[in-house]
C-alpha cells in the first residue's frame, strides 16, 4: 500500500507540472492533422483557420494531411499522440458516422479523443442533370416513386458525406435511388453533368459555378436555412421534404488526457480566430458558416449524433464498399 504522504506528494507534483504547462503552453508549433487528402472541404477549412488561429495562439498551427480509411487513419494518429496539446486534429461529421460504418475502429471516438471546439458547418446541394425532367423536390420525389430503380446518384465514395446526405434523403422521402460511388466528389460531379448518373449531393462551393452556367439544376440545399452562396435555391425541407436536414460540420479534437488548460487555450484562440471579420468573409466564399463553441458543446454534439447515424446506417443497410 502506498503511504498517504507519497500520494499527496505525487498529487502535488502533478498539479505543479500541470500549472507550469498551463503557463507556458504553447511554446512551440502545433500540428493539426487533417485525415483527408489536400483540396477537400476538411483541408480547405483547416487551411482557412490556420493563419488566424496561429496569430491568436502566438504559435504556428501547421497542417499535416494523413488520409485513408474514411478519415480513421488520421484520427487514429491523433488519438495515439502524446496528450500534450501539440498534436490535434480536424474531423468532419464523419467522426460521428464512422463508428457505425466500420466494423473495427482503430480508436474509440469518445474514450480516445477530447473535443476542443466546433469550427464551421457547410451545406450540400441536391443537383440533377438537365435530362432529369423534375424542376423541384416534389416533382423529383414523384418521379423517383413512379420509376423505382431507374435513377442513380453519384457520391464521393461509400461513407462520404455525399453518400450519407443522399441516404438520409432516401430514408426521409421513402424513395429508391441507386448509389454509384466514385473516388472523390469531382468525378461524381463531372458524371452528373455528363448524364452518366442522374443526380448527386455535392458541397455547395463545388456545385455553385456549374449551377450558375446552367450545367446543373439545383433543387435544394441540404441545411436548415438557405445559403448565401445560392440564395434563390430553397432548402430541401421547404421545397417539399419537411424533416430533412443535413450539414457537414467540422470539429477540432485532441488526444484524450490533454490537460484542460491546453484545451481551454486552444478553444479560446480558435473562437477568437473564428470571430475575425476577414476569416468570416473568406469562409463565406467557400460556403462555410463559422460555429464557435465551448469544448463541452462540441462534445455534446458528437454524443448526440453518434446514435442517430448508427440508426440510419443500420436501417438502410449502409456498408463501406
Amino acid at each position: 500500500m502506498i503511504p498517504r504522504r507519497n500520494l499527496l506528494l505525487a498529487a502535488g507534483l502533478l498539479a505543479m507540472s500541470l500549472g507550469a504547462h498551463a503557463q507556458t503552453y504553447p511554446d512551440r508549433s502545433i500540428k493539426l492533422i487533417v485525415p483527408y487528402a489536400p483540396g477537400g472541404s476538411a483541408d480547405i477549412a483547416a487551411r482557412l483557420i490556420a493563419d488566424e488561429w496561429s496569430k491568436a495562439l502566438g504559435q504556428t498551427v501547421f497542417i499535416e494531411n494523413k488520409a485513408g480509411a474514411g478519415g480513421n487513419i488520421g484520427m487514429d494518429a491523433v488519438a495515439k499522440s502524446a496528450p500534450d496539446g501539440y498534436t490535434i486534429g480536424l474531423q468532419t461529421v464523419s467522426l460521428a458516422i464512422n463508428p457505425a460504418l466500420f466494423a473495427k475502429m482503430p480508436y474509440d471516438t469518445l474514450k480516445d479523443l477530447a473535443s476542443v471546439g466546433m469550427v464551421a458547418s457547410s451545406q450540400h446541394v441536391l443537383v440533377v442533370n438537365n435530362e432529369v425532367p423534375a424542376k423541384n423536390i416534389k416533382e423529383l420525389i414523384a418521379l423517383l416513386k413512379a420509376q423505382p430503380g431507374k435513377f442513380t446518384y453519384g457520391s464521393a465514395g461509400s461513407g462520404s458525406t455525399f453518400h450519407m446526405s443522399a441516404e438520409l434523403f432516401k430514408a426521409v422521402a421513402g424513395v429508391p435511388i441507386v448509389h454509384i460511388p466514385y473516388r472523390g466528389g469531382g468525378p461524381a460531379l463531372t458524371d452528373t453533368m455528363a448524364g452518366v448518373v442522374n443526380m448527386s449531393f455535392p458541397v455547395l462551393s463545388a456545385a455553385q459555378q456549374h449551377v450558375a452556367v446552367g450545367k446543373l439544376r439545383a433543387l435544394g440545399v441540404t441545411g436548415p436555412q438557405r445559403s448565401a452562396l445560392m440564395p434563390t435555391v430553397p432548402t430541401v425541407a421547404e421545397a417539399g421534404l419537411p424533416g430533412y436536414s443535413f450539414e457537414t460540420w467540422f470539429m477540432i479534437v485532441a488526444p484524450a488526457g490533454t490537460p484542460k488548460p491546453a484545451i481551454d487555450k486552444l478553444n479560446a484562440a480558435l473562437n477568437q480566430a473564428l470571430g475575425a471579420a476577414a476569416l468570416k468573409e473568406r469562409m463565406g466564399r467557400e460556403g462555410f458558416e463559422p460555429t464557435p463553441s465551448t469544448p463541452a458543446q462540441a462534445r455534446a454534439k458528437l454524443v448526440k449524433e453518434l446514435p442517430q447515424w448508427a440508426k440510419l446506417v443500420k436501417e438502410r443497410g449502409i456498408t463501406v464498399e
